[in-house]
Protein backbone atom coordinates (compact mmCIF):
# COMPACT_ATOMS: atom_id res chain seq x y z
CA UNK A 1 0.00 0.00 0.00
CA UNK A 2 2.92 2.52 0.65
CA UNK A 3 4.18 2.23 -2.69
CA UNK A 4 0.98 2.81 -4.23
CA UNK A 5 0.75 6.00 -2.14
CA UNK A 6 4.83 6.55 -3.23
CA UNK A 7 3.55 6.31 -6.79
CA UNK A 8 0.81 9.03 -6.14
CA UNK A 9 -2.39 6.46 -6.17
CA UNK A 10 -5.17 7.34 -3.91
CA UNK A 11 -5.57 4.67 -1.73
CA UNK A 12 -7.99 2.74 0.42
CA UNK A 13 -7.02 0.14 2.52
CA UNK A 14 -9.34 -2.17 4.47
CA UNK A 15 -9.30 -4.59 7.10
CA UNK A 16 -11.12 -6.08 9.90
CA UNK A 17 -8.79 -4.88 12.62
CA UNK A 18 -8.37 -1.26 11.35
CA UNK A 19 -6.26 -0.01 14.34
CA UNK A 20 -3.31 -2.70 12.96
CA UNK A 21 -3.17 -0.17 10.01
CA UNK A 22 -2.27 2.94 11.34
CA UNK A 23 0.78 2.98 9.85
CA UNK A 24 -0.57 2.86 6.45
CA UNK A 25 -3.08 5.93 8.02
CA UNK A 26 0.41 7.79 8.96
CA UNK A 27 1.61 7.31 5.16
CA UNK A 28 -1.76 8.80 3.48
CA UNK A 29 -4.09 6.14 2.91
CA UNK A 30 -7.29 5.98 4.08
CA UNK A 31 -8.69 3.42 6.21
CA UNK A 32 -11.82 1.56 6.12
CA UNK A 33 -13.66 -1.14 8.05
CA UNK A 34 -13.88 -4.32 6.09
CA UNK A 35 -14.77 -8.14 6.38
CA UNK A 36 -14.89 -10.01 3.50
CA UNK A 37 -17.04 -12.52 5.30
CA UNK A 38 -19.50 -9.67 5.77
CA UNK A 39 -21.59 -8.63 2.73
CA UNK A 40 -23.15 -5.37 3.98
CA UNK A 41 -19.65 -4.55 5.36
CA UNK A 42 -18.25 -5.11 2.00
CA UNK A 43 -21.06 -3.03 0.29
CA UNK A 44 -20.54 -0.37 2.49
CA UNK A 45 -16.79 0.17 1.86
CA UNK A 46 -17.50 0.20 -2.08
CA UNK A 47 -20.14 2.66 -1.96
CA UNK A 48 -17.77 5.08 0.77
CA UNK A 49 -15.64 4.85 -1.34
CA UNK A 50 -17.71 5.81 -4.71
CA UNK A 51 -19.13 8.52 -2.86
CA UNK A 52 -15.38 9.53 -1.73
CA UNK A 53 -13.48 9.67 -4.80
CA UNK A 54 -16.29 9.19 -7.58
CA UNK A 55 -14.62 5.80 -9.18
CA UNK A 56 -12.59 2.60 -8.71
CA UNK A 57 -10.21 2.18 -11.39
CA UNK A 58 -7.64 -0.30 -8.92
CA UNK A 59 -8.98 -3.11 -6.86
CA UNK A 60 -6.34 -5.28 -5.29
CA UNK A 61 -7.86 -8.21 -3.44
CA UNK A 62 -5.43 -9.82 -0.92
CA UNK A 63 -7.14 -11.14 1.76
CA UNK A 64 -6.47 -14.66 2.69
CA UNK A 65 -4.78 -16.94 4.85
CA UNK A 66 -3.72 -20.80 4.67
CA UNK A 67 -5.69 -23.23 6.65
CA UNK A 68 -3.79 -26.55 6.81
CA UNK A 69 -4.88 -29.71 8.22
CA UNK A 70 -4.91 -32.88 6.95
CA UNK A 71 -8.44 -33.12 4.93
CA UNK A 72 -9.47 -35.56 7.46
CA UNK A 73 -9.20 -33.90 10.36
CA UNK A 74 -10.29 -30.63 9.43
CA UNK A 75 -13.69 -29.86 10.05
CA UNK A 76 -16.26 -28.88 7.02
CA UNK A 77 -16.81 -24.97 8.86
CA UNK A 78 -13.14 -24.60 8.89
CA UNK A 79 -12.95 -26.01 5.08
CA UNK A 80 -16.03 -23.36 4.39
CA UNK A 81 -14.37 -20.24 6.32
CA UNK A 82 -11.05 -20.77 4.30
CA UNK A 83 -13.50 -20.68 0.67
CA UNK A 84 -15.29 -17.35 1.88
CA UNK A 85 -12.21 -15.57 2.72
CA UNK A 86 -9.83 -16.48 0.31
CA UNK A 87 -12.41 -17.06 -2.85
CA UNK A 88 -16.31 -15.79 -2.11
CA UNK A 89 -15.14 -12.36 -0.27
CA UNK A 90 -12.57 -11.78 -3.18
CA UNK A 91 -15.35 -12.84 -5.61
CA UNK A 92 -18.31 -10.17 -3.68
CA UNK A 93 -16.03 -7.51 -3.68
CA UNK A 94 -15.28 -7.80 -7.82
CA UNK A 95 -18.95 -8.38 -7.99
CA UNK A 96 -19.20 -4.60 -6.09
CA UNK A 97 -16.76 -2.83 -8.13
CA UNK A 98 -17.12 -3.84 -12.00
CA UNK A 99 -20.54 -2.01 -12.54
CA UNK A 100 -18.45 1.02 -12.56
CA UNK A 101 -15.67 -0.29 -13.66
CA UNK A 102 -17.39 -1.20 -16.81
CA UNK A 103 -19.26 2.43 -16.93
CA UNK A 104 -16.07 4.14 -17.29
CA UNK A 105 -14.36 1.62 -20.20
CA UNK A 106 -11.39 0.82 -17.81
CA UNK A 107 -10.35 -0.77 -15.03
CA UNK A 108 -7.94 -3.31 -13.20
CA UNK A 109 -8.42 -6.23 -11.12
CA UNK A 110 -5.12 -7.34 -8.87
CA UNK A 111 -5.58 -10.72 -7.36
CA UNK A 112 -2.96 -11.89 -4.95
CA UNK A 113 -2.88 -15.69 -5.13
CA UNK A 114 0.33 -17.87 -4.30
CA UNK A 115 2.79 -20.26 -6.21
CA UNK A 116 0.53 -22.66 -4.29
CA UNK A 117 -2.16 -22.21 -6.85
CA UNK A 118 -0.10 -24.08 -9.39
CA UNK A 119 0.79 -27.21 -7.18
CA UNK A 120 -0.44 -28.94 -4.25
CA UNK A 121 1.21 -30.30 -0.71
CA UNK A 122 0.16 -32.38 2.22
CA UNK A 123 -1.85 -31.29 4.78
CA UNK A 124 -2.85 -27.97 2.31
CA UNK A 125 -5.78 -29.35 0.48
CA UNK A 126 -8.24 -26.56 1.62
CA UNK A 127 -5.66 -23.92 1.37
CA UNK A 128 -4.57 -25.37 -2.42
CA UNK A 129 -8.03 -26.06 -3.41
CA UNK A 130 -8.96 -21.99 -2.76
CA UNK A 131 -6.09 -20.70 -4.62
CA UNK A 132 -6.24 -23.05 -7.65
CA UNK A 133 -10.18 -21.68 -7.61
CA UNK A 134 -8.45 -18.54 -7.84
CA UNK A 135 -6.20 -18.98 -10.31
CA UNK A 136 -9.35 -20.31 -12.74
CA UNK A 137 -11.85 -17.48 -11.59
CA UNK A 138 -8.93 -14.91 -12.55
CA UNK A 139 -8.33 -16.68 -15.89
CA UNK A 140 -12.57 -16.84 -16.72
CA UNK A 141 -12.59 -13.52 -15.62
CA UNK A 142 -10.02 -11.93 -17.51
CA UNK A 143 -11.70 -13.18 -20.90
CA UNK A 144 -15.56 -11.90 -19.97
CA UNK A 145 -14.39 -8.14 -19.02
CA UNK A 146 -11.87 -7.89 -22.11
CA UNK A 147 -14.38 -6.19 -23.79
CA UNK A 148 -14.88 -3.49 -21.06
CA UNK A 149 -11.33 -2.56 -20.87
CA UNK A 150 -10.41 -4.02 -17.63
CA UNK A 151 -7.37 -6.39 -16.79
CA UNK A 152 -7.65 -8.70 -14.35
CA UNK A 153 -3.65 -9.68 -12.91
CA UNK A 154 -2.45 -12.61 -10.88
CA UNK A 155 0.19 -11.74 -8.31
CA UNK A 156 2.06 -15.40 -7.67
CA UNK A 157 3.62 -15.23 -4.21
CA UNK A 158 6.40 -17.47 -2.92
CA UNK A 159 7.84 -17.56 0.63
CA UNK A 160 7.44 -14.19 2.23
CA UNK A 161 8.01 -13.00 5.84
CA UNK A 162 4.28 -12.44 7.14
CA UNK A 163 2.39 -14.28 9.99
CA UNK A 164 0.69 -16.37 7.20
CA UNK A 165 3.30 -19.40 7.71
CA UNK A 166 2.93 -19.11 11.80
CA UNK A 167 -0.87 -19.47 11.03
CA UNK A 168 -0.58 -22.18 8.82
CA UNK A 169 1.81 -24.03 11.22
CA UNK A 170 -0.26 -23.23 14.25
CA UNK A 171 -3.35 -24.87 12.34
CA UNK A 172 -1.70 -27.72 10.92
CA UNK A 173 -0.82 -28.33 14.61
CA UNK A 174 -3.94 -28.08 16.20
CA UNK A 175 -5.85 -30.24 13.47
CA UNK A 176 -3.21 -33.07 13.02
CA UNK A 177 -0.48 -32.50 15.11
CA UNK A 178 -1.53 -35.08 17.65
CA UNK A 179 -4.00 -37.90 15.88
CA UNK A 180 -3.34 -40.44 12.70
CA UNK A 181 -1.25 -37.58 10.83
CA UNK A 182 1.05 -36.84 13.71
CA UNK A 183 4.66 -37.88 11.88
CA UNK A 184 3.56 -36.05 8.56
CA UNK A 185 2.23 -33.28 10.11
CA UNK A 186 4.92 -32.71 12.38
CA UNK A 187 7.19 -33.18 9.58
CA UNK A 188 5.47 -30.47 7.28
CA UNK A 189 5.72 -28.17 10.15
CA UNK A 190 9.43 -27.97 10.39
CA UNK A 191 9.60 -27.75 6.47
CA UNK A 192 7.22 -24.54 6.89
CA UNK A 193 9.52 -23.29 9.65
CA UNK A 194 11.91 -23.17 7.83
CA UNK A 195 10.74 -21.15 5.02
CA UNK A 196 10.78 -18.64 7.29
CA UNK A 197 14.90 -19.05 7.69
CA UNK A 198 17.92 -18.24 5.73
CA UNK A 199 17.66 -16.72 2.33
CA UNK A 200 14.78 -17.67 0.94
CA UNK A 201 12.25 -15.98 1.89
CA UNK A 202 11.25 -12.47 0.81
CA UNK A 203 10.29 -9.46 2.99
CA UNK A 204 6.42 -8.13 1.47
CA UNK A 205 8.18 -5.15 0.12
CA UNK A 206 9.32 -7.72 -2.65
CA UNK A 207 5.44 -9.01 -3.44
CA UNK A 208 4.45 -4.85 -2.87
CA UNK A 209 6.94 -3.43 -5.68
CA UNK A 210 5.20 -6.11 -8.31
CA UNK A 211 1.75 -5.03 -7.02
CA UNK A 212 2.63 -1.72 -8.72
CA UNK A 213 4.77 -2.73 -11.37
CA UNK A 214 1.03 -5.19 -12.41
CA UNK A 215 -1.12 -2.04 -12.09
CA UNK A 216 0.88 1.03 -13.59
CA UNK A 217 1.85 -1.63 -16.65
CA UNK A 218 0.22 -0.63 -20.22
CA UNK A 219 -0.33 -4.22 -21.07
CA UNK A 220 0.45 -6.36 -17.77
CA UNK A 221 1.31 -9.73 -17.51
CA UNK A 222 -1.41 -12.00 -16.84
CA UNK A 223 0.61 -13.38 -13.49
CA UNK A 224 3.36 -12.45 -12.16
CA UNK A 225 5.65 -14.73 -9.73
CA UNK A 226 7.64 -12.91 -7.37
CA UNK A 227 9.54 -13.33 -3.92
CA UNK A 228 11.16 -16.46 -1.66
CA UNK A 229 11.70 -19.23 -4.29
CA UNK A 230 8.26 -18.55 -6.79
CA UNK A 231 9.10 -18.26 -10.21
CA UNK A 232 12.24 -21.47 -9.45
CA UNK A 233 9.29 -23.99 -8.06
CA UNK A 234 6.55 -23.23 -10.33
CA UNK A 235 9.41 -23.71 -13.16
CA UNK A 236 9.90 -27.12 -12.12
CA UNK A 237 6.67 -27.91 -11.15
CA UNK A 238 6.06 -26.91 -15.00
CA UNK A 239 8.58 -29.60 -16.29
CA UNK A 240 8.17 -32.50 -13.86
CA UNK A 241 5.53 -34.71 -13.55
CA UNK A 242 2.91 -35.07 -11.00
CA UNK A 243 4.75 -37.90 -9.19
CA UNK A 244 8.11 -36.03 -9.90
CA UNK A 245 7.22 -33.68 -8.28
CA UNK A 246 5.29 -35.39 -5.54
CA UNK A 247 9.00 -36.95 -4.78
CA UNK A 248 10.54 -33.61 -4.87
CA UNK A 249 8.46 -32.07 -2.29
CA UNK A 250 9.35 -35.19 -0.31
CA UNK A 251 12.81 -35.37 -0.47
CA UNK A 252 12.85 -31.54 0.70
CA UNK A 253 10.59 -32.56 3.34
CA UNK A 254 12.87 -35.11 4.50
CA UNK A 255 16.43 -33.11 4.11
CA UNK A 256 14.53 -30.33 6.61
CA UNK A 257 13.84 -32.72 8.91
CA UNK A 258 17.60 -33.89 8.97
CA UNK A 259 18.78 -30.72 9.03
CA UNK A 260 16.70 -29.65 12.06
CA UNK A 261 17.16 -32.84 14.05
Amino acid sequence: MKALLAAGYTVYAGARRVDRMAPLADAGARLLSLDVTDDTSMTIAVKTILQEAGRIDVLINNAGYGSYGALEDVPLNEARRQFDVNIFGLARLIQLVLPGMREQLGGRIVNVSSMGGEFGEPFGSWYHATKFALEGLSDSLRMELRPFGIDVVVIQPGAILTEWNSIARDGLMKYSGNGAYRDGARSHIKMMASADQGSMPSPPSVVARTIVRAVQAPRPKTRYATGGGAKAILFLRRILSDRAFDATMRMAERQTTKSSA
